[in-house]
């Protein structure tokens, strides 16, 4: 048994054991080499061959195929770890299309959206609106790009192009998209919010204590371009018992004890369309988030607790078994079968490199067809 202590809210503590050291790298190594494979074998398969015929169902197949994978990290945090995901406010439908905003309290919160998106069904189907230097990460940043995650420099005048443009292309209402943004740009700290008071005292706008001011264009565009074709909006309110998590605190399993998720499901009619009025929203919708997190901290809990229930301990272990048999099964076929195997390998590694380096995706043929007959008539 790992040792535990207690805290004054009644929270577990886990202090960092070899034992958790060793689960904990153990888990990091496999979950690396995992994305590896299925990323070489079947990301190109997926997000390049079927993409050449359909974008529908190439996204369609990277959502079942990248998924499986991603259903680890829940496995990992709730299973393993026995961190205690508790969900309040409203229930959600299943398998919506839907743009969700978040609070940012640290580097790790886009990671138990997918607790949530687990349970909705929906995690496959989950991109992020994230930092460019992100997809610079060892094979991770492949998968953001394969996924078609949003990067941003995080400065309109060169965000806004891109984020149009990748808008553009998920507003078929048959594609399965949860796409999540942090209108406030970057993850809190004390440092931080003392600056976001300070402009906000300057400029007549409520001084928030436990989220920044949030930004709006980079929300304003994802609602004017998809609107149409989203069933909802959630706002997502994380808070963390003890104190906020890091990466390798989840990855060893030393915090966070308890992740406290709160959620409002909000009907696209509610949101004003223009953008000043689309500000004004935000703002009063992060005056509510300021307010939840300091009933959470004076109460330890958000309302309403316990609208969703736990993870199935066997389907996250079929799960976890299936995709560590087709890492073996492949891992097989590339160290014992064709040369060929080696040298799709490789060549998958480069086009990953290249694509993921460049921002590229391809268009379907006859949509590349078009384009060109367009061009040339134009000309």
């Amino acid at each position: 048994m790992d040792l535990k202590s207690e805290v004054n809210d009644g929270s577990k503590k886990y202090p960092l054991t070899f034992k958790r050291a060793l689960r904990g790298l153990t888990c990091l190594i496999v979950y690396i080499l995992t994305s590896f494979i299925l990323l070489v074998y079947l990301g190109p398969f997926a997000a390049v061959f079927l993409r050449l015929f359909s974008i529908h169902y190439s996204r369609k197949t990277a959502t079942f195929l990248f998924g499986l994978w991603l259903a680890l990290w829940p496995f990992l945090f709730e299973k393993i770890n026995k961190t205690k995901v508790v969900f309040s406010g409203e229930t959600v439908p299943n398998k919506e299309r839907v743009l969700l905003i978040a609070n940012h309290k640290t580097e790790v919160d886009w990671m138990y959206l997918w607790d949530l998106a687990l349970r909705k069904g929906c995690i496959g189907c989950i991109k992020y609106v994230l930092k460019s230097s992100l997809l610079k990460l060892p094979v991770f940043g492949w998968g953001f790009h394969l996924l078609e995650f949003i990067s941003v420099e995080r400065k309109w005048e060169v965000d806004e192009v891109v984020m149009r443009k990748m808008l553009l292309t998920f507003t078929d209402p048959c594609d399965p998209l949860w796409l999540a943004i942090f209108p406030e740009g970057t993850d809190f700290s004390e440092e931080k919010c003392v600056k976001s008071q300070k402009f906000a005292a300057e400029n007549g706008l409520p001084v928030l204590k436990n989220v920044l001011l949030p930004k709006t264009r980079g929300f304003h565009a994802c609602l004017e371009i998809l609107r149409a074709s989203l069933d909802a909006v959630y706002d997502v309110t994380i808070a963390y018992k003890n104190r906020c998590p890091t990466f390798l605190d989840n990855v060893f399993g030393i915090e966070p004890s308890e992740v406290h998720v709160h959620v409002r499901r909000i009907l696209l009619e509610d949101i004003p369309s223009s953008e000043p009025e689309c500000e004004e929203w935000l703002l009063t919708t992060f005056q509510f988030k300021d307010r939840l997190l300091s009933d959470f901290i004076a109460n330890g809990h958000f309302e309403n607790e316990g609208t969703e229930g736990e993870l199935s301990t066997i389907k996250c272990s079929l799960n976890c078994t299936l995709v560590l048999a087709i890492t073996c099964l492949l891992t097989y076929l590339n160290l014992f079968s064709s040369i060929w195997f080696n040298i799709y390998v490789g060549l998958a590694s480069v086009y990953l490199a290249l694509a993921t380096t460049f921002n590229f995706h391809p268009l379907p043929v006859l949509e590349y067809v078009k384009m060109l007959s367009a061009q040339k008539k134009s000309s």
